[in-house]
């Protein structure tokens, strides 16, 4: 795999670079890991979608997203892939099945989608028609999630699963909708929450199905490690199982527990902790089972970690197991537990919901240009101070020390001296750039010869970066690549359309949707449309590591440069924010039919400065009013024209209808 100490050499003439293949891209960009089955590259040097997994038709990236465009939908645009939320559903539950059969277990899998993970109505309609035939529930953490799965779950035999903090209210509605056939299980999370479903009870003289949410011992990993356990947010400790036991059999309410629930934490990588966590909770439901309760499902949460990187390791970007590890282990652990006490093996539920909606999204955005530290070596002037002559003598030596190393049968420098010459010229460079500095705070040198110092050294910083070997850099001439890289301006918030790289540092696929087949031979990370020194994309993937540059193409004015962000369907959309109030972008469910056609399901238009406004409480018609009020004044002060303050007006009008962001049409050739 290429990395930054290796860089592809230049395109040819044509741009095609010579001696590089897409499949030189998709092991660079990891694709050949992450992507697979959805995403992958074609002999155009396009991504393509496959949204049925390894059945059925694929979709090019960059000829979907010109159709688009062609119907007005401008970058930034989020694409959703109604087909991969169900191709990931059926193989969540292919994986239990398989499991269920191989280990002769006397029951089923039932899941249920966290309905927190993404809100939008119509991926939760998605997932309720495809998960149908599984009988596929919802689980909410609030009052509006309630309501929403509420309205959606239909199906008599779907679970949905009540978590979170509950009033009064809450716990009430989950009584009466039980009498409109559905199955609402509220959870116990607090001791203080046992008193109000039993005064409830009594009030409606009608109960809920319980669960019992357990704190378990058992250590989780990763970012969400500290979130289990003595401290953890949710659940009942040990003794205070035990306690609502008693306080249900005293309200004759112990009949209707019939649901253990745990969970260890978000994006689990390594499968060690869901092996401990289930030997635990297993026991423990077996022991409510002796203890008298009815139960029949043990809901082991989520959890189920998504392959970020395509390293499958133990990392944070990462998991060590597969998909059906995760469902052998599930099934064959609950199975041991529950024979030695001669009990009825649980209907096994999980609330996967990164793992079921991160591949179905696809961002992309485009780049607006790109900025760098001054290239190039200055012409020479008459008279120019010292600093700045001792600066040129430096950079010519460095010319001269590559031409020298060019011919290594003339050259008797070693690598190690070579080395050596570089850190010491770098270390010129930077006295004679402070020199230079110095003399411009007490007036020696004017504005234009310090513009030539500082372009001076960093053409010393090009020379030497060119020169650098692959290992053994020290760290201080090691910086000079990530200082001498280009920053890509994006046309995105990263606020808005991927939060979590900001707020927990999540890393995701980051790519070219096009020009694969030629070598991206820049080094760079992007910039967004905030004024945020944190609105940035400067974390990459790299095979089970991560870096701070990701190698690009050249960005050429005259044509588009379209960036795919992928994995990011989960939580991304719902925890987005206004930052600068840049509001959401645009954005479209495709599905695909047999013969490989797509069609536009439902399309969400972006956000309009008018709506981000409205949402700070601003009147977008007052706004105008005032400016119109304004541009009188300014037209009879004589300082606009009447034909200069209709185009304002006009301006400031069809601003107020327009998307938040930049809109650059330009279509790829």
């Amino acid at each position: 795999m290429a990395t930054p100490e290796a860089l592809p050499t230049s395109p040819d003439r044509d741009g095609v670079a010579t001696g590089w293949s897409v499949a030189d891209s998709a092991a660079l960009y990891g694709v050949v890991k992450w992507g697979e089955p959805y995403f992958s590259i074609n002999e155009k040097g396009n991504i393509q979608v496959s949204p049925r997994g390894d059945q059925g038709p694929v979709l090019d990236l960059v000829e979907l997203v010109e159709g688009l465009q062609g119907r007005n939908l401008s970058l930034p645009l989020l694409i959703r892939f109604d087909n991969i939320l169900e191709d990931r559903l059926k193989h969540l539950h292919q994986a239990f099945e398989q499991a269920i059969d191989h280990y002769n277990y006397p029951g089923h899998y039932q899941g249920v989608f966290p309905v927190k993970c993404n809100q939008q109505r119509h991926v939760v309609e998605q997932l309720m028609e495809s998960g149908r035939r599984w009988n596929f529930g919802l689980e909410a953490g609030s009052k509006a999630e309630l309501l929403i799965a509420l309205s959606l779950l239909d199906d008599p035999n779907a679970l949905l699963i009540c978590n979170g903090y509950k009033d009064q209210r809450y716990i009430e509605t989950a009584i009466l909708a039980r009498r409109l056939g559905r199955q609402p299980v509220v959870v116990i999370e607090q001791p203080d929450e046992v008193e109000r479903i039993i005064a409830a009870s009594q009030a409606l003289g009608a109960a809920p199905l319980i669960g019992i949410r357990a704190k378990l011992s058992a250590r989780s990993t990763g970012r969400w490690g500290s979130s289990v356990g003595d401290k953890a947010k949710f659940g009942l400790a040990i003794p205070d199982v035990l306690a609502t036991v008693e306080a249900l059999r005293k309200a004759n309410l112990l009949t209707e527990l019939k649901l253990l629930h745990f969970h260890v934490g978000s994006q689990i990588n390594d499968i060690g902790v869901i092996k401990d966590a289930l030997q635990e909770a297993g026991q423990i439901y077996a022991s409510l089972s002796q203890l008298g309760a009815p139960m029949g499902y043990l809901d082991v949460g989520g959890g189920l970690g998504v392959d970020y990187d395509g390293s499958r390791t133990a990392t944070a970007a990462s998991k060590n197991y597969s998909l059906q590890n995760y469902a052998n282990d599930v099934v064959a652990t609950v199975k041991e537990c529950c024979e030695p006490w001669g009990i009825q093996v649980p209907t096994l539920v999980s609330e996967s919901g990164r793992a079921i909606a991160s591949h179905f999204s696809v961002l992309v955005f485009d780049v607006l240009g790109t900025g760098s530290v001054p290239r190039g070596v200055p012409t020479a002037t008459e008279s120019e101070p010292l600093t700045v002559r001792n600066l040129r003598e430096t950079h010519r030596n460095l010319i001269a020390l590559e031409a020298q190393c060019n011919q290594p049968s003339q050259s008797s420098i070693t690598g190690q001296q070579r080395l050596e010459k570089l850190q010491e010229a770098w270390n010129d460079a930077i006295k004679f750039k402070e020199d230079a500095l110095a003399a411009f705070r007490l007036g020696y040198l004017n504005l234009t010869e310090r513009a030539i110092a500082e372009q001076l050294t960093w053409a010393c910083a090009d020379q030497i970066e060119k020169q650098l070997p692959k290992t053994g850099i020290p760290e201080e001439l090691k910086a000079l690549r990530s200082a001498l890289a280009k920053i890509y301006y994006a046309n995105l918030s990263i606020f808005r359309s991927a939060p979590d790289t900001w707020a927990i540092d999540q890393i995701f696929p980051v790519m070219p949707i096009h020009r694969l087949n030629q070598k991206p031979d820049k080094l760079g990370s992007f910039a967004d449309l905030t004024c945020d020194s944190d609105g940035k994309l400067e974390r990459f993937i790299d095979d089970g590591k991560t870096k701070s540059l990701l190698e690009l193409h050249a960005f050429k004015p005259e044509e588009p440069y379209w960036i795919g962000m992928f994995l990011a369907g989960a939580y991304q959309e719902v925890m987005g924010n206004l930052h600068n109030l840049f509001g959401s972008t645009n954005a479209v469910n495709i599905s695909l039919n047999d013969d490989g056609e797509y069609r536009l399901d439902h399309v969400v238009k972006g956000d309009t400065n008018a709506q981000v406004l409205e949402i700070m409480e601003h009147n977008p018609t007052e706004l105008l009013e005032r400016l119109r009020v304004a541009s009188e004044a300014a037209i009879r002060s004589g300082q606009l024209g009447i034909k200069d303050a209709s185009r304002l007006m006009d301006h400031l009008e069809s601003s107020l209808r327009q998307t938040t962001y930049l809109n650059n049409k330009a279509g790829v050739n």
